[in-house]
C-alpha cells in the first residue's frame, strides 16, 4: 500500500489567503468574526459572520471564467491554483490521466440561486443567465478546478453536510494509498453568507446572536456559548504518493495515516448519544493508522459552540482516549472554529490543514472565548493560548446534519 502525504496547501479563509496566514492569526487567538456585510441583515437576529473580506480573484481568475462561477467555485479554483503553487506540482501527461480532484462543497451556489429567483420574479425568465446552473451546482468546485489543473482523473464533489471536507480528503487519500492515483488535488469550499443560508441557520436557533460582540461570539464548550457562527471560505491540499513525492524533491507537510467514516443512523440534526457515531470514526482512523490513542497529541476538534454538539463530542473523545484525555500532558483539545467560524463544507478541509501545520511545527492552536468551560468536560481544551511540543499524531474530527461523521488521522512525515 502507498503512503499518502500532504505537500501543497492553499487557504481562502475568513483569517488570510494562504497557510502562513491563516496559522499565524490562529496562534495569536484572532478572531475572523465581525458584523456581515454581504447582505442587508434588517429583520434579522443573527447578524455576524466569518466572511472573506475584500475578495479579488480577478489576479488569478479571468473575468470570463467567473461569469461562469458562484462565490464557491472561485474560492474553490483560486485555492486549488495556490496550492499546486506551493506544491511546485508539475504534471506529466502520463499522470494527468489518473490525477483526479475531489473538492466537497455542502450546499453549492445559494447566491446564484438566489440571484437567479430575483431575476425571474422581476424581469423574467428570459432574462436569467445560461450560467445559471453550472454556477449554482456543487460539482462544479472540482470541476472547474480540473479545467484549471488540466487533471483527467476522477472528479467529483462530495456532500456531507459538515463532514464534507474530511470525507473529501479521506476518499482522495484512500485513492492514492491504494495505488490508482499519485495525485489528488482534494478539499472543500463554501459559500453560504446569504438571505437563505443565514435565515435557515437562523430558524433552526443554530447561529449565535453576540451581535455586539463578534469576536466573543464562536465560544466552544463555553457555558455562554449560544450557537455557532457560519463562516466561508475553502481549503484545498495536494496529496502525492510518498513515492512520487520523494523521487522529485517536494517538501512534505504531513502524511494522512487513519480516516474513520461512520453514520449515527439516529437523527437528522442531532448527534447520537454519548457521541456513539463520533466514537466509532475516531476509532476506526486510528485503528486504520495501526496507532493507538495514547499516541496522538493533538486532536481539533469539530466542536462548532452549540449546547448538544459540542458537549456529545467531548463525551466521545473522553470515551476512545480514556486517561489520555484528562492527564496532564496528554491530549490536547481545540476549537479553531473559536476563531474561523464554521465554514460548513469547507470546515473540516481548513481544519486538516491547520492539523497537518500543527504536526509539522508542533505549534497547536488554542480555543479562544473559553472563560466559563462547561463543568466536568475532562479535556484540556487550550484555552485563550497557543501552546508548544513536538506531535507526532494529531486527529481532526468533522460531523454533519444527517448522523455522518468523518475522522482523518494526520501525522508527522519521518523524513
Amino acid at each position: 500500500m502507498q503512503r499518502a502525504v500532504i505537500t501543497g496547501i492553499g487557504i481562502v479563509s475568513p483569517l488570510g489567503h494562504d497557510i502562513v496566514a491563516l496559522n499565524g492569526a490562529l496562534l495569536a487567538g484572532r478572531s475572523g468574526v465581525g458584523p456581515v456585510t454581504a447582505f442587508d441583515v434588517t429583520g434579522f437576529r443573527c447578524r455576524i459572520a466569518a466572511e472573506v473580506r475584500d475578495w479579488d480573484p480577478s489576479a488569478q481568475l479571468e473575468r470570463r471564467k467567473r461569469k461562469e462561477m458562484d462565490r464557491f467555485t472561485e474560492f474553490a479554483v483560486v485555492a486549488a491554483l495556490s496550492a499546486a503553487r506551493d506544491a511546485g506540482l508539475e504534471l506529466t501527461d502520463a499522470e494527468r490521466e489518473t490525477a483526479g480532484c475531489y473538492i466537497g462543497v455542502g450546499l453549492g451556489g445559494l447566491a446564484t440561486l438566489e440571484r437567479t429567483k430575483t431575476t425571474l420574479l422581476e424581469r423574467g425568465p428570459g432574462r436569467i443567465s445560461p450560467y445559471t446552473v453550472p454556477a449554482m451546482i456543487s460539482n462544479m468546485a472540482a470541476g472547474q478546478t480540473t479545467i484549471a489543473l488540466g487533471l483527467r482523473g476522477p472528479s467529483f464533489s462530495i456532500t456531507s453536510a459538515c463532514a464534507t471536507g474530511v470525507h473529501a480528503i479521506g476518499e482522495a487519500a484512500d485513492r492514492i494509498r491504494h495505488g490508482r492515483s499519485d495525485v489528488m488535488v482534494a478539499g472543500g469550499a463554501e459559500a453560504c453568507i446569504t438571505p437563505v443560508g443565514v435565515g435557515g441557520f437562523e430558524a433552526m436557533l443554530s447561529l449565535s446572536r453576540r451581535n455586539d460582540e463578534p469576536a466573543r461570539a464562536s465560544r466552544p464548550w463555553d457555558r455562554g456559548r449560544d450557537g455557532f457562527v457560519i463562516g466561508e471560505g475553502a481549503a484545498v491540499l495536494i496529496l502525492e504518493s510518498e513515492e512520487r513525492a520523494r523521487r522529485r524533491g517536494a517538501r512534505i507537510y504531513a502524511e494522512i495515516t487513519g480516516y474513520g467514516a461512520t453514520s449515527d443512523a439516529y437523527h437528522i440534526t442531532h448527534p447520537a448519544p454519548h457521541g456513539e457515531g463520533a466514537q466509532r470514526s475516531m476509532r476506526v482512523a486510528l485503528a486504520d493508522a495501526s496507532v493507538a490513542p495514547a499516541d496522538v497529541g493533538y486532536l481539533n476538534a469539530h466542536a462548532t459552540s452549540t449546547a448538544a454538539g459540542d458537549i456529545e463530542e467531548a463525551r466521545a473523545i473522553a470515551a476512545v482516549f480514556g486517561a489520555h484525555a484528562s492527564s496532564p500532558g496528554g491530549l490536547w483539545v481545540s476549537s479553531t472554529k473559536s476563531m474561523t467560524g464554521h465554514l460548513l463544507g469547507a470546515a473540516g478541509a481548513l481544519e486538516t490543514a491547520v492539523t497537518a501545520m500543527v504536526v509539522s511545527t508542533g505549534h497547536i492552536p488554542p480555543t479562544i472565548n473559553l472563560d466559563d468551560p462547561e463543568p466536568d468536560l475532562g479535556l484540556d481544551c487550550v484555552p485563550h493560548t497557543a501552546r508548544e511540543r513536538p506531535t507526532r499524531h494529531a486527529l481532526n474530527n468533522s460531523f454533519g446534519f444527517g448522523g455522518t461523521n468523518a475522522s482523518l488521522l494526520v501525522s508527522r512525515y519521518p523524513g
